[in-house]
């Protein structure tokens, strides 16, 4: 298990920086076995929401690998996916996932949004009572550069949403991103749209887990610890929630 070099709260979220990724990745694994192993323990099995994004490859990589949870007791979800893209587009967070967690995991369930359903709408809904159904043990988010969870981009963003699973359009930070990252040729290739579990059911989890690492997150990163708690900063809703942990490393953590 890796060791913060700094630990402190801000409001209700706790928050540990790290000088080498290495340990804000065990650490993360350890935590996140742990809480699945103890509900597990409690119940018979156990449920979680997992993040994609390149943030999030290394940490993935190495839960596979650590060994210690009854994966044949855990159902998994993820968090968004992009209208109209089918699965088994290079981008889509559904071939992310069963490339790189179900099919090293082999979990009891992985429920995956489909976006490129034809009617989105009634997606949305069935997504929605799927994670209705049970208790949700650990979340693992990101943060955008925008500031965003999920897909909950600021001008969509609603800490009060009544629903569990919504069409949201994405803004242009978020989709210069995803080029920036290699996911798409260019902005006019990447979907407009995108279907996201909202705000409030993502921090509904047991345990929540926030990871933000490199020089690109710094103003994101300063924006949740230092700025309003609002919509226009959507990380911003981790302050308000005591099961919450952010894990940054230090060129992340440098603006602060």
């Amino acid at each position: 298990m890796g060791s913060p070099d700094n630990a402190f709260n801000v409001d209700s979220l706790a928050v540990k920086v790290y000088s080498a990724s290495a340990d804000l990745y065990a650490d993360a694994v350890a935590e996140t076995r742990d809480q699945l192993a103890r509900a597990i323990d409690a119940n018979g099995s156990a449920a979680a929401i997992l993040a994609t994004g390149n943030t999030q490859i290394d940490f993935l990589k190495l839960l596979a690998e650590s060994g210690g949870v009854d994966w044949p007791k855990v159902t998994l979800f993820h968090m968004d996916e992009y209208l109209g893209l089918p699965g088994d587009h290079p981008a889509s967070f559904r071939r992310y996932m069963k490339d790189r967690v179900e099919s090293l995991l082999n979990p009891k369930e992985f429920h995956y949004l489909q976006g490129d359903d034809d009617e989105p709408i009634r997606e949305c809904e069935r997504y929605e009572s799927l994670l209705r159904a049970q208790s949700i043990d650990l979340c693992m988010l990101g943060i955008g550069e925008n500031g965003h969870l999920a897909f909950n981009d600021p001008h969509v963003a609603n800490f009060e949403d009544e629903r569990a699973v919504k069409i949201v359009s994405l803004d242009e930070t978020c989709r210069l991103q995803q080029v920036k990252q290699g996911h798409f040729a260019d902005i006019h290739t990447m979907p407009q749209y995108a279907l996201t579990i909202t705000i409030p059911t993502l921090l509904s989890a047991r345990k929540v887990l926030c990871m933000a690492l490199d020089e690109r997150k710094q103003e994101p990163v300063k924006r949740l610890l230092q700025g309003d708690i609002s919509p226009e900063c959507p990380a911003t809703a981790l302050r308000n929630c005591d099961r919450a942990t952010l894990l940054l490393d230090s060129a992340a953590a440098a603006g602060i």
